[in-house]
């Protein structure tokens, strides 16, 4: 069960929605790129894992094939926690939460996978879960730019597809009742990307207390000033974070601090499966709830869906509102009516579609091998 090679590669995919496409670092943000993670094994088994992500894609690579896959060939696959703890250590001094924690997320996802396989369980079942039915979804629209005419036409389009709950990415009072309008029935959350200091933040509760929010996500900057965030429970509204937490520890200061009612930890960011683990004990231990981060289209979404439906009591998966083109993991990367299914196949439980991968992917894999000894 040696890890005899681990690939890299990113998978682009054109998509609409719904609106303009923004801008992101300089770029227009018109392709739904994946960085994929494979890994091979002595016995024959690949496993696959997804690696954070979008504008980050080329610096997250760069750790990947220069400095974490060389770490990790020749090591044995089931040994999970170990590769987790030197590996990580081994990289500390190169940041607590960037492209070389990001890139051991997608390895880490990979080894459960073919941890799965070897042993014909799927995700799910090996972290203690039942077989899942569908798990309810909720519509993250992307950011309309305070377009209020897009916000209400998105929100009432998303309501009509079955979605009861519908997160904006947008930064006004005026945004979040024009969705209220539009789909009256649906839960909103207003997440604005740690937009505002804790004073304007304060601010800006206030003026949203009475209006039923399920959650406001990230709203202080920085994202780590935990008191600031706490000086917002006072209005009452459900408070969100965590995708931008480095590690277990972030979350625990979080929750310490009392900053956070809903822990958004992402598997292809804080480290993989093993991690994402840790902080749903942390937040049962806090009396926090779980709802993962996961705006993403490969094996990183696949794996919150099985995450989700082993251990949240109330699975809510994050699905993007958009369209893209024919995905290499179609069908589960997509909801139907508001819903997701969960694979029951080994491990997660859905490889890439050969012809489908082909033709997406930007370059051919960077390959690294574990070296023999002569």
């Amino acid at each position: 069960m040696l890890i005899t090679a681990i690939e890299s590669s990113v998978v682009a995919l054109p998509f609409s929605m719904g609106g303009p496409h923004p801008l992101f670092a300089g770029q227009p943000w018109d392709r739904l790129e994946i960085l994929l993670v494979r890994v091979e094994t002595d016995d024959g088994l690949v496993g696959w894992g997804e690696a954070f992500g979008h504008a980050a894609i080329p610096a997250t690579k760069a750790a990947l094939d220069s400095i974490v896959a060389p770490l990790v060939v020749g090591r044995d696959a089931g040994d999970i926690a170990a590769i987790t703890r030197q590996v990580l250590h081994g990289v500390h001094l190169l940041g607590r939460n960037g492209p070389f924690v990001f890139a051991f997320s997608g390895i880490e996802m990979a080894l459960w996978d073919l941890l799965g396989k070897r042993s014909g369980q799927p995700l799910w079942r090996l972290l203690g879960g039942s077989k899942p039915g569908l798990l309810d979804g909720y519509s993250s629209l992307l950011s309309y730019g305070g377009d209020l005419a897009l916000v209400a036409r998105n929100t009432a389009d998303a309501r009509a597809a079955g979605y009861r709950h519908i997160k904006l990415h947008e930064v006004t009072r005026d945004a979040v009742l024009a969705a209220k309008a539009a789909a009256p029935d649906a839960a909103i959350m207003l997440d604005v990307n740690c937009a505002w200091t804790p004073p304007v933040a304060r601010d800006m509760a206030a003026s949203l207390a009475g209006d039923g929010l399920a959650w406001l996500e990230e709203p202080v900057w920085p994202p780590e000033d935990t008191s600031g965030l706490a000086s917002l429970r006072r209005h009452g509204i459900p408070l969100s974070a965590g995708e931008n937490t480095a590690g277990v520890f972030g979350f625990r200061a979080l929750m310490e601090a009392g900053a956070i009612d809903i822990a958004q930890p992402s598997v292809t960011k804080i480290g993989g499966i093993g991690e994402m683990l840790q902080v749903f004990a942390l937040g049962r231990t806090h009396g926090v709830e779980v709802v993962p981060h996961c705006p993403y289209f490969g094996p990183g979404f696949v794996a919150t869906l099985h995450i989700a439906a082993a251990l949240a009591e109330r699975p809510l998966i994050e699905v993007l509102w958009l369209e893209m083109e024919a995905n290499p993991f179609d069908p589960w990367v997509r909801a139907q009516g508001g819903k997701l299914a969960v694979p029951t196949g080994p491990g997660l439980g859905c490889d890439p579609d050969p012809a489908v991968l082909a033709r997406s992917l930007r370059h051919a894999p960077t390959r690294t091998s574990m070296r023999h000894a002569a």
